[in-house]
């Protein structure tokens, strides 16, 4: 009979738990791709804004002041976002460490009682084989004895037969 684990559905239940925590973490590791992007594009902006600013025309500064204000403040918005993102990943991934630790748990659990499955079999295939070479040395010998009674049989026969001669 083969092996069968008695707790496996559980086991395939926390695996499934473990994959769909990983396309958790991989959601929230493209959440933070993006809130990055945008701190990016934010930066970059800003740089150009300040080499446009370098070049305009005097009138235009205080527009230019307040744009880069603007996006300061868009920037620290932005960071903020980040830092929430960030700490969404690292609570996700705490989460996916704890589930991956629970299958762990049980694989080992799961490989401990094959492994005993394996060697219960192996004593019972032994015990069979030494039962089955009792048997065989019973009729081995039954069989010797029998052979043994014949030829005295054939013996004694002869013995006969060359007596009455």
């Amino acid at each position: 009979m083969p092996f069968v684990y008695r707790l496996q559905k559980i086991l395939d239940f926390r695996i499934r738990k473990k994959e769909e925590q990983l396309l958790a973490v991989q959601m929230a590791q493209k959440e933070l791709d993006i809130a990055e992007l945008n701190i990016r594009k934010n930066n970059e902006e800003i740089e150009l804004i300040k080499q446009n600013q370098r070049h305009a025309d005097s009138l235009m500064m205080e527009a230019y002041d307040k744009y880069l204000h603007h996006l300061w403040e868009k920037g620290e918005k932005l960071e903020e976002i980040r830092q929430e993102k960030l700490r969404k990943l690292q609570e996700e991934i705490h989460k996916l460490v704890e589930l991956e630790k629970a299958v762990k748990v049980l694989e080992k659990h799961k490989e401990r009682h094959k492994e005993i499955y394996l060697e219960e079999e192996k004593k019972l295939e032994l015990k069979n084989f030494s039962e089955i070479g009792v048997q065989r040395h019973f009729q081995h010998t039954k069989q010797k004895l029998e052979d043994e009674e014949i030829l005295k049989q054939i013996e004694l026969m002869e013995g006969e037969t060359l007596d009455e001669y």
